[in-house]
């Protein structure tokens, strides 16, 4: 069983900060990466930021210079900082697992976390 749980959520003023954590729990060989999605009311989950067990990092455009994605314990926790966070930033965010699919792991694929609430007021 892989078990995702994110936290750090909250609310805060337009140009504040806030660090989400993910932590990764159960039987997990290896993570391949790990990501952050949001998700707004009444539009399609987004990809926000990713990180490779390589050590690679990549953001979407509207985040690009402000949030920040980093993990530690070969990616069983991730986090993203989160600065100057503007009103758009209001979503759930979403901590995803991309687990290989070795002959020993019973579990593989994509795992999702609850979410955290992130909302930015102006």
């Amino acid at each position: 069983q892989v078990q995702l749980v994110e936290s750090g959520g909250g609310l805060v003023q337009a140009g504040g900060s806030l660090r989400l954590s993910c932590a990764a729990s159960g039987r997990i060989p290896s993570i391949d990466s790990m990501n952050w999605y949001r998700q707004a009311p009444g539009k399609q989950r987004e990809l926000v930021a990713v990180i490779t067990s390589g050590g690679s990092r990549n953001y979407a455009d509207s985040v690009k210079g402000r949030f920040t994605i980093s993990g530690g314990d070969a990616l069983n926790s991730v986090y993203l900082q989160m600065n100057s966070l503007k009103p758009e930033d209001t979503a759930v965010y979403y901590c995803n697992a991309e687990i290989p699919c070795l002959p020993a792991a019973t579990m593989c694929g994509h795992f999702w976390g609850q979410g955290t609430q992130v909302t930015v007021s102006a």
